[in-house]
């Protein structure tokens, strides 16, 4: 979770399955190749990577927190 600013997620190939958790709805969303993603600020998320790709994470990464992941994710 980063509670500085927003995360920008562009898919350069493959796929991801992007879990996004915030305190009342818990999400997947699932971004392919040339798609991208912002998490806001302050949500917790994680991902699943169903295949090989890559990808490029823009952060802002000051006070980044971190925690094991929620049940059943």
């Amino acid at each position: 979770m980063h509670p500085n600013g927003d995360e920008l997620i562009l898919v350069l190939s493959g796929r991801l399955d992007l879990i996004l958790e915030t305190a009342s709805t818990c999400r997947t969303e699932t971004v392919q190749t040339g798609q991208f993603i912002v998490v806001p600020k302050g949500v917790w998320h994680t991902a699943d990577v169903p295949e090989p790709g890559r990808a490029l994470f823009i952060t802002a990464g000051e006070g980044t927190q971190h925690r094991e992941r929620s049940p059943g994710y």
